[in-house]
């Protein structure tokens, strides 16, 4: 088990700022399981690339909530990382690729449906893992 940040020097992820941060990170990933649930439930097979996605997002946003939580920074710094990869090809795609996408997902349009927020929140998740991180000590 990763040893706290508070013990090397740094703050916790789940701190202060944190804390709104993992919020949201879990609103986000509620919704989408919900969102891909449904869509993949009732319209699969007239999106699948689409929708699989939304579920893959899903996925997403819940490690990245719990790694935050848990202040497990390289899960955290990869699951942020997979989000912002996830969301600036997928936003490409679906205004590009209109075939695979004919339906909207999370992170469609760079977040469009969710007022870009899906195109912030990994920016911002990255800014605050690396903010929080330890610091070695300076003379």
């Amino acid at each position: 088990m990763a040893e706290p940040a508070s013990s090397r020097g740094g703050r916790p992820t789940s701190s202060g700022f944190g804390r709104a941060l993992i919020v949201v990170y879990g609103v986000f990933a509620v919704s989408a399981f919900a969102r891909a649930s449904v869509q993949i439930a009732r319209d699969f097979s007239e999106a699948p690339v689409a929708y699989s996605l939304s579920a893959f997002a899903a996925a997403v946003y819940i490690v990245a909530t719990i790694a935050l939580a848990r202040d497990a920074r390289r899960v955290a710094t990869i699951a942020v990382l997979i989000e912002l990869v996830g969301v600036l090809a997928v936003g490409t795609l679906s205004l590009v690729d209109t075939v695979d996408f004919p339906r909207a997902t999370v992170w469609s349009s760079f977040g469009a449906g969710y007022g870009y927020v899906p195109l912030i929140l990994p920016l911002v998740g990255l800014w605050w893992i690396w903010h929080t991180r330890s610091r070695p000590p300076t003379a």
